[in-house]
């Protein structure tokens, strides 16, 4: 087909068909739907991921902490002071070390939590 100089032709595409409003409603839901999705689904979906590592990692660190202070714990237990051995049942200084392994445990909980407290604040989140 050759083009004659009395038909120019176009650069656009010819306008679409009009359509009937069932195919307009039908279009509209989709675009709604489609648009719900994008913005609900998948943010979602990629706070999902990010919360999943973020309770993974704090499941190391926690099981870390615990194996840490147990062995703090065993260590003190080592020192003749607070276990006897010519006593009975250890001493009376037998306590002394689940104190200490107590009190170190509350200081790094507290470490933490100062940590995040400190992190809100500085990223306007309130309390």
């Amino acid at each position: 087909m050759s083009e004659t100089p009395s038909t120019p032709r176009r650069p656009w595409a010819p306008p679409p068909e009009p359509k009937g409003p069932a195919t307009q409603v039908t279009e509209l839901k989709d675009m709604v739907v489609a648009y719900a999705r994008q913005e609900t689904v998948d943010p979602l979906k990629t706070l999902g991921r990010h919360l999943g590592f973020g309770i993974g990692g704090a499941l190391v660190i926690g099981t870390g902490w615990v194996f840490a202070l147990l062995a703090l714990l065993r260590g003190l237990q080592r020192i003749e002071f607070f276990n006897d051995p010519s006593e009975v049942g250890g001493g009376s200084w037998i306590w002394i070390p689940y104190l200490i392994v107590v009190v170190v445990g509350l200081a790094i909980a507290g470490a933490y939590g100062r940590m995040v407290a400190v992190r809100m604040s500085e990223n306007g989140v309130s309390r």
